[in-house]
């Protein structure tokens, strides 16, 4: 067998084991089908572009923060790039990414994750980490994030990762391997379950310090940077909810009012102004006072869009032909999942 022979074996090979070894990863990798929260980093990619806010953060935003509404209401083009646990670094390197697709005028951060100052979980990780696609701001969203047992090659490589999975296939794995339907409207989480608050909570938890980390503090000033840099107005918020878990202190909402004040920022508590924004925690939140529903997400996102509109000069764009034609053809698609979700 002469050279070239050889040489065309070997590469044939090296290309049908790189097949397979792909084909693997595809099946053995989470398809967030039954726990959607870590699909939607990646459904970003195929609406990206002509939003003018961009929302980041945590569940708190993803679960309250309706584009269609916004959208329907005011003309606001929007999108949430939320995830779950999305600590502050994740959102700002998220944001590094985004504006290398689209320059918003506004950028929302909801505030609840300064309360971390370093690495919490692998599993939540991989739920924001995993759905970006590659580029510098993933490769240091991943050095930033990773815990002391998480090595960077299972990223680069998730069937590393993933491998023992292969025994444990289900019909789910092998349906969404290639293609998946999206499991967002514009990165909004739709809930419509009603699961009324029995008791309001009165205090939270006895912390031993309420200082937010410097480390995350730090994020907070570079993504006000980043934002400054790319012509993008910084707005904090922090959701409405009335539950222990994301209990937030007085001392928090101090030490953030300072900031806003000292760097001339809007920041918008929601919290206490639950009964102007019209939620009633009997019939606006699925988990008892935790996250808002629906039909809460959809009170609060009038409130909020009202509040763009006016004190941040957010445009109406419901007379511009082509992204009214793209915003209808997704409100058609929100109007039919809630429908859908609300027959369920």
């Amino acid at each position: 067998m002469n050279l070239k022979k050889r040489i065309l074996i070997a590469v044939c090979a090296i290309l049908v084991i790189t097949l397979i070894l792909s084909f693997l990863q595809l099946l053995v990798v989470p398809k967030y089908r039954s726990n959607p929260e870590g699909a939607m980093i990646g459904e970003y990619y195929d609406q990206a572009g002509g939003h003018d806010v961009i929302f980041v953060g945590d569940c708190e935003v993803y679960e309250s923060i309706v584009p269609a509404t916004l959208w329907e209401e005011y003309g606001i083009s929007s999108y949430v790039r939320g995830s779950a646990q999305q600590l502050v670094w994740q959102s700002y390197y998220l944001l590094e990414e985004t504006f290398r697709y689209e320059k918003p005028r506004a950028v929302v951060f909801n505030v609840l994750a300064l309360k971390y100052g370093t690495p919490q979980s692998e599993a939540f990780n991989r739920m924001t980490l995993d759905g970006m696609k590659w580029s510098t701001s993933k490769w240091k969203a991943i050095q930033a994030s990773m815990t002391e047992e998480e090595h960077f090659l299972d990223y680069v490589f998730p069937l590393l990762r993933f491998h023992s999975r292969i025994t444990q296939l289900t019909a789910e794995d092998f349906q969404y391997a290639f293609d998946a339907p999206a499991v967002s409207q514009s990165g909004y989480l739709m809930q419509t379950n009603i699961v009324p608050m029995t008791e309001a909570e009165e205090e939270g938890r006895t912390l031993s310090d309420y200082t937010l980390p410097e480390s995350a503090m730090n994020y907070l000033e570079q993504m006000r940077l980043l934002c400054e840099k790319n012509g993008a107005e910084l707005i904090l918020m922090k959701a409405p909810t009335n539950s222990w878990a994301y209990w937030w202190y007085e001392e928090w909402e101090e030490q953030i009012c300072t900031y806003a004040e000292e760097k001339n920022l809007s920041y918008y508590n929601f919290i206490p102004l639950c009964e102007e924004i019209g939620i009633d925690w009997n019939t606006d939140t699925y988990d008892a006072g935790v996250h808002l529903n629906v039909y809460g997400a959809e009170k609060l996102s009038r409130y909020f869009g009202a509040l763009l509109q006016s004190a941040h000069h957010i445009p109406d764009r419901r007379s511009e032909a082509e992204t009214s034609a793209r915003w209808q053809e997704r409100m058609d698609a929100y109007r039919k999942q809630k429908i859908q979700l609300e027959k369920e």
